[in-house]
C-alpha cells in the first residue's frame, strides 16, 4: 500500500480514516501551524493541540459517520480521536499512553467485543507505535526492531484468537494496515540548512525528511535563490511547484518552501541536531514511490476472499472500503473502491460509492 505524501505518522493516519490526503484533510505534517491560528504550533508532543479540534476538523474521520449512522465507534489511540471533531469523540477513547502494553491494547479491544450488542462498538481501531519506535531509534534492520515486530506480530495473534474464542470469525472483518515505512539513516547523512541561508531569513517550521520554510518579509527572493532546486542530498521546490504526483502544496498550513532529503538523508540545522536526545537510525516522510516507504495492507473476515490479492493500492482507497464494510454513506474522499473489488465476495459486491467532492477548507 502506498502511504500519501508526506509518508509521515499524522497525515497518513488521518488520511486512512477520512479518505481525504493530507493536503485536504489538513493534517499536513507532525509540525506545523497555521496563519488562521497565529501563535498556535501543532506537534504530536503537544497534547494541547492534539486534542484541539480546530486541527483535525477539515475532515471528517470514519467514527463520526459510525455515529450518525446510530451505531457505537471506539478508537484505542489513534490520531485524532482525542478531538471533538466537529463536536463530538468517539464513544470510547483514550488520551495516548506509551505505557499501556499491546497485550493490553487488545485486552481493551476485546472487552469492547464483549458487551451487549447494544452497546458493542461497530467500528473499532487500535494502534501499535512499537515498531515505529525501535526502528526509528535503531533502524528497520536492527535487531530491536525485529523484537518489535515480534511482539507486535504476537498482539496481533492474541486479537485473533480473541475473536475466534467469541465465535465473531464470521462477524468482524479485521483490517491491518500501517502509515508508512522506513528507511534506515547513517549517521551523519545531514544536510544543514545553515550552509545554505541565514536561518534568520526564515521560520524553519520543520526539519527531518522534509523541511519546510517561511521566508521573512522580504527575504523570500534571497532564500529561494539559495535553495531551490536540485542539492546534493536534497531538493527544494516553492509548494505550488512540487512534482503533482505529491498531491501537495494548495494547503495554508503548507509552507511556503519545502526542501526533501534523500533517502537516508534528513534536513536540519546544527542546534537542532545537538538538542536531539537521540538520532534517528530510522526515518519515514520521504517519495511515497520508494519501495522502502510502502505500507501494509491485510484483510480477513467474511466480506473477503480468502487468499486474494490485487495490485498496490493507495491509502486513500481503504476508506472507501470501510464505508462499504459498514454500510455507511462515505464523506468526500481521494480514493476508490474499484482496486479492492477482488477482494471482496460475491455476496458483498460493493456498493455505489459517492464521488470525491472538495470539502471547504476552514
Amino acid at each position: 500500500m502506498r502511504p500519501s505524501f508526506p509518508s509521515l505518522t499524522f497525515p497518513n493516519h488521518y488520511t486512512l480514516v477520512t479518505g481525504l490526503r493530507p493536503d485536504r484533510n489538513g493534517v499536513i505534517h507532525n509540525t506545523m501551524t497555521d496563519p488562521d491560528l497565529p501563535g498556535q504550533r501543532f506537534a504530536t508532543a503537544n497534547r494541547a493541540a492534539v486534542q484541539d479540534a480546530r486541527w483535525w476538523e477539515q475532515a471528517e474521520p470514519i467514527w463520526t459517520r459510525v455515529q450518525r449512522s446510530g451505531r457505537r465507534a471506539a478508537t484505542m489511540y489513534w490520531p485524532g480521536s482525542e478531538a471533538p471533531v466537529h463536536g463530538a469523540y468517539p464513544d470510547d477513547w483514550a488520551a495516548f499512553d506509551p505505557d499501556v502494553t499491546p497485550e493490553q491494547r487488545v485486552d481493551t479491544v476485546l472487552g469492547w467485543l464483549d458487551r451487549p450488542a447494544a452497546r458493542r462498538p461497530a467500528f473499532m481501531s487500535l494502534y501499535f507505535e512499537h515498531v515505529d519506535k525501535a526502528a526509528h531509534h535503531d533502524g528497520p534492520d536492527s535487531p530491536e526492531a525485529a523484537a518489535a515486530v515480534r511482539r507486535v506480530d504476537a498482539a496481533i495473534a492474541r486479537l485473533v484468537a480473541g475473536i475466534a474464542a467469541r465465535g465473531l470469525d464470521d462477524r468482524l472483518n479485521l483490517l491491518i494496515v500501517s502509515d508508512h515505512g522506513m528507511a534506515t539513516v547513517a549517521a551523519g547523512q545531514v544536510t544543514y540548512l545553515e550552509d545554505l541561508i541565514d536561518e534568520a531569513d526564515g521560520d524553519i517550521v520543520t526539519t527531518g525528511v522534509l523541511a519546510g520554510l517561511r521566508p521573512q518579509p522580504g527575504r523570500a527572493a534571497a532564500v529561494e535563490r539559495a535553495l531551490l532546486g536540485r542539492h546534493a542530498h536534497m531538493e527544494c521546490w516553492r509548494k505550488q511547484t512540487l512534482p503533482a504526483r505529491f498531491g501537495y502544496g494548495t494547503h495554508r498550513r503548507v509552507p511556503p518552501l519545502l526542501c526533501l532529503a534523500d533517502e537516508g538523508w534528513v534536513v536540519s540545522t546544527r542546534a537542532r541536531m545537538a538538542a536531539m536526545a537521540h538520532v534517528s537510525r530510522g526515518e519515514h516522510g520521504y517519495d511515497p514511490a520508494l519501495p522502502s516507504m510502502q505500507a501494509i495492507f491485510i484483510a480477513r473476515g467474511p466480506a473477503f476472499v480468502p487468499g486474494a490479492q490485487v495490485p498496490p493500492i493507495d491509502n486513500v482507497d481503504i476508506y472507501p472500503l470501510l464505508a462499504h464494510l459498514l454500510g455507511v454513506e462515505p464523506g468526500p474522499h481521494d480514493g476508490s473502491l474499484q482496486p479492492l473489488r477482488p477482494l471482496l465476495k460475491p455476496d458483498r459486491s460493493p456498493s455505489p460509492v459517492a464521488p470525491a467532492q472538495p470539502l471547504p477548507l476552514r
